[in-house]
């Protein structure tokens, strides 16, 4: 014969009075916690089984381990403000110009350290050498082109004498560094003064046919230190020049 149910049998028994009481702490806590989100003020005037009421949002805080004066709080950092643009372009604009002049003087320090020391005096035709000639002796060669020829320095040096000479209609001579000197002759115009530093390469005059010439040429000569006429073709050949 079965047993007959008791009603109500199947319930768990009630929590002890000390569990209640602890139940009862944290609900006022959490209710402390959510009046403190809304910024209300908890003033109760009673506590529960000797717990004080959280009296202010701080208290709040801290009964949940947040906030308040902790040292792991959070750390405020200021705000760093940037210039104006005014400025930040006027610095970007400068910075370019620094930047544009170093690279200028990288490549005009390029240029005179890599620029050639001798070039050939005038482009145009080789018609006549050093030697006899005519029955007379030539003291120099002869490079033949149209009027106004570009005539160019063959090297760096210093110019002693530019305008009229005998036989040469007009002339200019520059003296090298070595004390060896360049004749150009037969020249329609020059653009040089005495006393003037040319660089190989640096225009000079301008061919011609003044003084006794057969045609538009350059008369080129080469005295060396001691005044002596040589012949310009192995003086050129040496330092790398070709006719």
């Amino acid at each position: 014969m079965p047993t007959p149910r008791t009603r109500g049998s199947h319930r768990l028994p009630a929590p002890p009075a000390a569990l209640r009481g602890r139940v009862a702490v944290a609900a006022v806590a959490l209710g402390a916690f959510t009046a403190a989100a809304y910024g209300g003020t908890l003033t109760p005037s009673h506590t529960t089984d000797g717990v004080r009421p959280l009296a202010d949002t701080r208290d709040a805080n801290a009964a949940f381990g947040i906030g308040g004066d902790a040292v792991g709080a959070p750390e405020v950092l200021p705000i760093v403000r940037g210039g104006d643009a005014a400025t930040e372009a006027q610095k970007l604009t400068a910075s370019e110009k620094v930047t544009s002049e170093l690279a200028a003087a990288a490549a005009a320090k390029y240029a005179e350290e890599h620029r050639p020391l001798f070039v050939k005096p005038a482009q145009g035709t080789f018609t006549s050498g050093f030697g006899g000639r005519w029955g007379a002796f030539h003291y120099g060669i002869d490079i033949a082109n149209v009027m106004d020829t570009p005539i160019v320095a063959a090297a760096d040096g210093v110019v002693i004498d530019a305008g009229p000479a005998s036989g040469f209609g007009l002339w200019v001579r520059v003296r090298l560094a070595d004390g060896t000197i360049n004749v150009y002759g037969h020249m329609d115009t020059f653009s040089v003064h005495v006393g003037q530093h040319v660089r190989a390469g640096e225009q000079i005059a301008r061919m011609g046919d003044r003084g006794e010439s057969t045609g538009v040429h350059l008369h080129f000569e080469v005295w060396d230190p001691s005044g002596k006429k040589i012949n310009p073709v192995p003086w050129l050949n040496a330092r790398g020049i070709t006719l």
